[in-house]
């Protein structure tokens, strides 16, 4: 009897043991939970403490036969004309000695780009070493701090083939086929305006030019644009995007001077 007694007791210790460290197991497991819990709200960048580059992004990209289709011809839009080096006016608060893309835009270009002053289609006064054939539009893919705005990738159709890196224009150099009464003339996309720099949905999509003084103008000329399609400042013309081996051969070719022209 009296073993009977003993071993039953040891039987119920060993049990009562288990339950115990089964009880303190389920308390500390709760415990660190709770731990883990509280750190993840206090640190959310935890599971990125190096902050480690996401993986890279699959781009599936427009064959450039599709690319030509979804560039339509921007119809009935006001033009107005402006020149390398043009000093603030009413009609034009900026100066344009410097370009949305070129801090050195008037040195780099060769001098001040005279709409007056004019041999043929060229500046009398000396030889452009940048292509004169020059356009503005109301849109810069980057924004201040040097990186693209958000909506770039999304609404340029060439971004990801002409993605070269943050602060690097996919815009600049783009080349754009100008129609004015029965004449096409070609001219690469240099400045931003006129007044506008965000206006992505006229300059990519279906919108309108928006209203400002100039009769809501939605692309600036250079005078050899100008001179060339035989226009006035505020004249109406069409215009769309092109690949740069759709561009035929033209007065607006081979500007390569002491610099090298951006190639897309």
């Amino acid at each position: 009897m009296k073993i009977t007694w003993l071993t039953t007791g040891i039987v119920s210790a060993a049990l009562l043991s288990t339950a115990a460290a089964a009880r303190l197991s389920d308390r500390l497991a709760g415990v660190h939970e709770s731990f883990l819990n509280e750190r993840r709200e206090a640190l959310p960048s935890l599971s990125d403490p190096f902050g480690v580059p996401a993986a890279a992004r699959v781009v599936v990209e427009n064959s450039r036969d599709a690319l030509r289709d979804t560039l339509p011809w921007k119809r009935n839009v006001v033009a107005t004309v402006f020149w390398v080096g043009e000093e603030p006016a009413e009609n034009n608060p900026t100066p344009n000695n410097k370009s949305a893309w070129d801090q050195n835009w008037e040195q780099n270009f060769g001098g001040y780009d005279h709409p007056e002053r004019r041999n043929g289609l060229l500046p009398a006064d000396f030889t452009p070493q940048l292509n004169p054939f020059y356009i503005a539009l109301p849109y810069n893919d980057v924004a201040k701090g040097g990186v693209h705005r958000p909506e770039a990738s999304e609404v340029i159709p060439w971004f990801w083939e002409a993605y070269r890196g943050d602060g690097i224009s996919v815009c600049k150099g783009r080349w754009v086929a100008i129609h004015h009464e029965g004449k096409v003339c070609y001219a690469q996309w240099e400045d931003v305006g006129p007044f506008e720099v965000d206006h992505w949905q006229y300059v990519f999509g279906n919108e309108p030019p928006r209203a400002n003084r100039n009769k809501a103008a939605g692309i600036d000329l250079s005078p050899a644009v100008r001179d060339f399609l035989k226009l006035r400042s505020g004249a109406k013309v069409e215009w769309r995007f092109l690949d740069e081996r759709d561009v035929p051969r033209g007065p607006w070719h081979d500007w390569t001077g002491g610099l090298t022209l951006p190639r897309y």
